[in-house]
């Protein structure tokens, strides 16, 4: 009868490859060494994916008539501007212009959306209390 096995998540039973006991090796126990394969899965957290440098526009603005009116208004009068330009311009210089005209009017008429910060939960009052309970256990 064996009595060693492994115990692994309901999530996680597709990640293992493989499970042996191996009798030979020795222990000092009435258990047997028991090894196990697993594929191991990488995640990207999704604090990494916020972190980019980039700047989140307030797009529920857009639902609004008037806003998006003015947006519109916004980009065709700065692509107008655009096509008095230069014709012969690199590719790449005319999308950096396009880029930045889109980011600068949205800017102005959406204004940028702001993550909401989460209060940490081990505040000031939070170390007063321990601070307190060091002090009267060293009483």
């Amino acid at each position: 009868m064996q009595i060693n096995h492994i115990l692994i998540d309901r999530r996680c039973h597709s990640s293992v490859l493989d499970v042996r006991s191996f009798r030979g090796a020795d222990c000092d126990t009435d258990h047997y060494l028991v090894v196990a394969k697993v594929k191991e899965r990488l995640a990207v957290s999704k604090q990494a994916e916020q972190r980019f440098g980039g700047e989140r526009f307030n797009l529920w603005k857009l639902n609004e008539l008037e806003v998006r009116k003015q947006y519109q208004i916004e980009i065709i009068n700065r692509f107008a501007a655009l096509e008095d330009l230069n014709d012969d311009e690199d590719i790449n210089r005319a999308w950096e212009n396009a880029k930045e005209n889109i980011k600068t009017s949205a800017k102005e008429s959406l204004g940028l959306h702001e993550l909401n910060q989460h209060k940490p939960w081990f505040d000031e009052e939070c170390l007063g209390f321990l601070d307190h309970r060091k002090q009267a256990k060293m009483q």
